[in-house]
């Protein structure tokens, strides 16, 4: 009876005979459910974010040179942390424009000279971002990270520490540091290897730190400081390369270089604190910190003055009015100071020493020219009469800074679309990079750009292709020492032609470039010195 009436006129499923089923279990979307383990899951989502990672870097590369593809997520990024000079070469020859991707930075290269030029002085679309780990180094309130009109403000307030008068209050502690490294050259080469040489580069790095430690805190900073952030500051280069993981982990180069970056503020703010200790009781200015702390001391009496009624004749009135600033603040700025000029000077000094041992009549000339300006007595000290005038010197000063120059791009960040081209927008938050080195190597504005010859600034027409000097970038943030870094290396190279002789002893990378956040021979610049009688 049963039987029956299941097969006449009851529903399946009032028989206790068949089973119930779900609406999920008969579904096409819940069977592929069910069927999906962990891994599967896991793969589809992967390769969903790997097309989503490539449809964004063929989305954001649009009409410019560039890989037609990325490696997922990672693009370039192990080739990029030992780069090569030959291939940054490569991509400045492959366009105006060209682009590669590593994590999530899309990179835009501006390599001819017009399209740096362009970037450079586009405040309205880009800004100076260094590298993402910058802001947690340099801290984010340092105002190397403000923009507009309060980076124009803050920019002015600092122009006073590098006119010519400032300049020359700085000279002394300048040489003193040149008299003292000078004769350790002649130690080191004593006790190393006169055959093969001794590779004097680190020791230019350390050089060059104590001469920017002397010129921007004076001697509030201990000769042991002095050394400690010396060999401390290759940990914060390294923290600063181009490409590095973006967040600071334990004992990684950020780490390090975080530590190091801490080290140095400390102790520019200790400084800070003894200069404006001693400017508040008359002392006399001997370094940019000083400079800047008695502008604040001026600035703060004039408007006192103004604030009580009292007539303030106007020519006593500052160039230029401040506020005060903490003493961690000054040491904000002062690092950057350093920063900017670090990693620069050494290469230009290591550069410098090689090519003059290897070009003896340049350097004959320049030694001809230097003990001429001071009347043939050696011994007389920097002044910027002298400095100012050493015409050949600085020619050789100038076409080094054009054949090696220190700083071969400088990196921007995007803050709105930027339309670079009429036919290429670069995207929001895009990381665009203008480079100096092609413009400064353009044989039609530099016959011959692979040869080292300053006499292009003597009888040739160098001196006038301003657009094409790239070496201190151009706009509104062009380099603020600028002139300091030129009378610096005239002085550097001059006295050690009246003092010293040196020898190189070239490898076969003698001439091949290292690129770690500026330009080094390769072997490190071996060099012999010995003292010149």
């Amino acid at each position: 009876m049963a039987a029956l009436m299941n097969g006449s006129f009851a529903s399946p499923i009032a028989s206790a005979d068949y089973t119930a089923l779900s609406p999920a279990e008969g579904g096409l979307l819940s069977r592929v459910y069910n069927g999906m383990s962990g891994l599967s899951v896991t793969v589809t989502l992967l390769l969903i974010l790997v097309a989503y990672d490539q449809f964004k870097y063929v989305w954001n590369k649009g009409s410019i040179v560039g890989p037609s593809w990325k490696i997922p997520f990672i693009g370039p990024f192990l080739q990029s942390v030992n780069p090569k000079m030959d291939e940054y070469k490569a991509k400045w020859a492959s366009g105006d424009l060209s682009c590669v991707s590593v994590f999530h930075k899309f990179v835009v290269m501006a390599s001819s000279r017009d399209m740096a030029r362009k970037v450079f002085n586009s405040p309205t679309f880009v800004k100076p971002c260094v590298v993402d780990v910058a802001i947690k180094l340099l801290r984010p309130t340092n105002w190397v990270f403000l923009d507009g009109k309060a980076h124009t403000d803050y920019r002015k307030g600092l122009n006073g520490l590098f006119t010519r008068q400032a300049l020359e209050a700085y000279l002394p502690g300048q040489e003193e540091v040149y008299d003292r490294y000078f004769a350790r050259t002649l130690e080191i080469s004593e006790q190393g290897d006169k055959e093969k040489g001794v590779p004097f580069m680190p020791f230019f790095r350390e050089l060059m730190c104590a001469v920017s430690c002397r010129t921007f805190v004076g001697h509030y900073l201990s000769e042991n400081a002095v050394k400690k952030i010396a060999d401390d500051y290759w940990m914060i280069t390294a923290a600063l390369e181009l490409v590095n993981f973006p967040i600071i982990l334990p004992f990684t180069k950020t780490w390090y270089g975080k530590k190091a970056a801490d080290m140095v503020l400390d102790e520019f703010a200790n400084c800070a604190a003894k200069s404006k200790a001693r400017m508040a009781v008359g002392g006399d200015i001997t370094c940019i910190m000083d400079a800047w702390v008695k502008s604040m001391i001026d600035s703060t009496k004039y408007n006192e003055k103004i604030a009580k009624g009292i007539a303030v004749d106007p020519e006593a009135k500052p160039a230029t009015l401040v506020r005060d600033f903490s003493d961690f603040e000054i040491s904000q700025t002062v690092f950057t100071f350093l920063f900017a000029s670090q990693d620069a000077t050494s290469s230009a000094c290591t550069w410098l020493f090689q090519i003059m041992a290897d070009r003896p009549e340049i350097l004959d000339r320049v030694r001809a020219e230097n003990l001429a300006a001071r009347n043939g007595d050696k011994d007389v000290r920097f002044s910027m009469d002298l400095l100012e005038n050493l015409p050949y010197t600085r020619a050789v000063v100038k076409e080094l800074l054009r054949y090696r120059p220190p700083v071969i791009m400088v990196p921007y960040v995007v803050k709105k679309p930027f339309p670079v081209t009429d036919s290429y927008t670069a995207p929001k938050g895009s990381m665009i990079i203008p480079s100096c080195w092609p413009a400064l190597h353009d044989p039609e504005v530099y016959p011959n750009p692979d040869s080292y010859d300053p006499e292009r600034w003597i009888s040739g027409d160098a001196e006038s292709k301003s657009k094409n000097w790239l070496v201190f970038g151009t706009g509104p943030h062009y380099c603020l020492g600028q002139t300091y870094a030129q009378l610096n290396l005239i002085g550097m190279i001059g006295k050690a032609s009246l003092c010293l002789d040196w020898s190189h002893k070239p490898t076969e990378k003698s001439e091949d470039i290292e690129v770690f956040a500026t330009i080094f021979p390769q072997d490190h610049c071996p060099l012999v010195f010995t003292k010149r009688s």
